[in-house]
């Protein structure tokens, strides 16, 4: 059974940093493509930043030069360096393992965790 476990969300405060962990296990072997993705209230699920198997990386032009994903594959775990957050990042975050290389719908993913929310306020 393959599984998904994100950790690290809460509240921050704006202009604060957070570090989203999510650490895979069961037969997911090494996915080409690991990502994470969020969903704020009210609205659809967005694509955060995505790290291949040969680490190229790709994010949302909203949070480019402020977050930083990276992949710790000794330890089957992926993580989201979240800084100068804005109450506009406030969403649950979604760590997500592809196959398909450079994945970057929603549908193209196989696996997802559960998620985990992450709140940006004063």
């Amino acid at each position: 059974q393959v599984q998904l476990v994100e950790s690290g969300g809460g509240l921050a405060q704006p202009g604060g940093s957070v570090r989203l962990s999510c650490t895979t296990s069961g037969s997911i072997g090494s996915p080409n493509t690991m990502g994470w993705y969020r969903q704020a209230r009210g609205k659809q699920r967005e694509l955060v930043a995505t790290e291949t198997s040969n680490g190229d990386t790709n994010y949302a032009d909203s949070v480019k030069g402020r977050f930083t994903i990276s992949r710790d594959n000794a330890k089957n775990t992926v993580y989201l360096q979240m800084n100068s957050l804005k109450p506009e990042d406030t969403a649950v975050y979604y760590c997500a393992a592809a196959q398909r290389f450079r994945a970057t719908l929603t549908d193209d993913y196989d696996y997802w965790g559960q998620g985990t929310q992450v709140t940006v306020s004063s």
